[in-house]
């Protein structure tokens, strides 16, 4: 069934999105901990940054984690109410998001040293 449009619509995914966040936050420790990791660097962004193209860049990176941290964990959350027995394509699928998870975070953390390097350097 198609949902309505409008602004009740735009507030009721505002909602769920918000829903979604604060439940990451409360059950699922890698997004916390990238939060965690996170924020501390996203504060120094305006001293670190060399312009704002590189300050959205900084600022984009994070993003980007936590994005494929949110989709991983629902990839995991749906694999794991389908099935908690060991199945070969569940197990796949949680594991092909853990990876992207990985590289993202890789890639946050290379762009991140990069800007610190050229900061302090």
């Amino acid at each position: 069934m198609k949902s309505k449009g409008g602004a009740a619509r735009l507030f009721k995914a505002l909602r769920y999105s918000w829903q979604g966040i604060r439940a990451a936050i409360r059950h699922e420790a890698a997004f916390r901990q990238e939060l965690m990791l996170s924020l501390p660097l996203l504060a120094c962004t305006p001293w670190v940054a060399q312009s704002s193209l590189h300050a959205l860049g900084l600022v984009g990176v994070w993003i980007a984690v936590w994005v494929v941290e949110l989709l991983n964990s629902a990839v995991e959350a749906l694999a794991d109410q389908q099935s908690l027995e060991k199945m070969p394509l569940l197990g796949r699928a949680k594991d092909l998001g853990s990876a992207a998870v990985l590289l993202t975070l890789s890639f946050a953390l290379l762009v991140w040293g990069q800007a610190l390097w050229t900061w302090f350097g």
